[in-house]
């Protein structure tokens, strides 16, 4: 068993306090169309995530040996840094929640360690090329790779089954929505549960506990499948919201197609040792998934306020990062003003949303958006789907009166 010092159980803590976070405010991903179309009630729903993401913990180290090995030198930080890491990416994650935002944990976790780096041991312990091309490139391509494979599906799908209606129909794709957010929650737990693998091993190496270069130990990868699986459960029933009913409405065929290509992206990329950030390949899949329906069209006013979040998010972090290291710095006085900061904002947050209460008995009934002018000129434009036009067909000219006419007027 590896020896610890007081500083390193108090990272190890932090970090599975950030996993928790991740597993509610990542719910969303998973879950999300799966509850608006109702194909799921929503307590099952995140019984059946949390289960498989803690599955899919064990699966698949690469992620972990991403963050570990390969986006810092481990030789140039001390524990400490990465606690002031991870209170850069609780704190982001916890004030998206709070709004709704489906902002990505991931890029908050790498933020805040990118930037308490840089306040620790200057630029140079930040290794840039790993940045670019196992952080930054995913970010931009991920979601609209995804977006672009869950419209093609959704149009696949109501082009084979267009015809196709009726309530063994609709049974049908609920049952492949099913399956398919199960494959979500399954690759939710090979890339986002091994993040925290992956800082908790780099706060092993750097506090002398661990050999440089190891793998997560199995207490590790247990002690990270549970957290965030615990998180799952209870449920971020806020970015569910927002998720579900913000960006677009989904009929179970939709929910169906974005759910199995945000899955098989999350999967691949994993496979690849990309720190993919699960919740721009599911926005990307539903907003897909919401153009590639006749007649249906994005929230772009909602999509907006996502991009300008997932912008904001690794400079805010990296900020609050570089902040708390040039804190904890100062001493171990330093490091306990910085907990106790956690602490009461976090507490501060949680008080807050008790104003308005968002759970799973409220979900489903989102407030209407309005539609904006792009999502309006859209409609107006587009024709209804096949199949809503043919019923009730009726003239709409009224047949010549019966009456004789009246003689004409008198002229003068």
């Amino acid at each position: 068993m590896e020896s610890f010092s007081l500083i390193l159980a108090i990272v190890v803590i932090t970090a599975l306090a950030f996993d928790f976070t991740n597993g509610f405010h990542d719910t969303a991903n998973a879950m999300a169309t799966t509850i608006s179309t109702g194909a799921l009630k929503p307590k099952i729903a995140v019984v059946m995530s949390a289960a498989l993401n803690l599955v899919g913990a064990f699966l698949s180290v690469e992620v972990a040996n991403t963050i570990s090995k390969g986006l810092v030198d481990e030789s140039g930080i001390r524990p400490e840094v990465i606690f002031a890491a991870l209170v850069g990416a609780i704190l982001w994650n916890l004030l998206t929640w709070l709004v709704g935002l489906p902002s990505s944990s991931s890029h908050a976790l790498m933020g805040g360690l990118i930037g308490a780096t840089i306040a620790s041991a200057g630029f140079g312990a930040v290794h840039g090329d790993v940045l670019v091309t196992k952080v930054l490139l995913p970010a931009v391509a991920a979601p609209i790779v995804a977006g672009v494979a869950s419209m093609l599906a959704t149009r696949f799908s109501y082009g084979i089954g267009g015809k196709a209606e009726g309530e063994a129909t609709r049974k049908g794709y609920r049952a492949g929505q099913i399956a398919s957010a199960g494959l979500v929650s399954l690759a939710h737990g090979t890339n986002d549960a091994q993040k925290t693998m992956g800082i908790i091993t780099l706060a092993l190496i750097t506090g002398g506990a661990i050999a440089p270069g190891s793998n997560p130990p199995t207490w590790v990868i247990l002690s990270a499948g549970l957290a965030i699986a615990l998180g799952t459960y209870i449920g971020g029933w806020r970015i569910i919201r927002t998720m579900g009913k913000g960006l677009t409405d989904l009929e179970p065929r939709q929910g169906f197609a974005a759910q199995t290509s945000a899955a098989t992206a999350i999967l691949a990329s994993s496979h690849l040792g990309f720190s993919l950030s699960t919740t721009h390949v599911v926005s990307g899949s539903v907003m897909g998934a919401g153009l590639g329906r006749k007649g249906g069209v994005v929230r772009w006013s909602t999509a907006t306020r996502m991009a300008v979040a997932w912008v904001l998010t690794l400079p805010a972090a990296a900020l609050v990062g570089a902040g708390a290291e040039s804190v904890t710095d100062l001493g171990d006085w330093g490091t306990a003003a910085v907990a106790v900061f956690l602490v009461a904002a976090s507490a501060a947050i949680w008080k807050v949303s008790r104003r308005e209460v968002v759970d799973h008995t409220n979900v489903v009934d989102a407030p209407e958006e309005p539609a904006g002018v792009v999502t309006t000129a859209i409609a107006a434009v587009t024709p209804p789907p096949a199949g809503t036009i043919t019923e009730d067909l009726t003239a709409t000219i009224p047949s010549p009166a019966t009456t004789e006419a009246a003689p004409p007027a008198a002229t003068v």
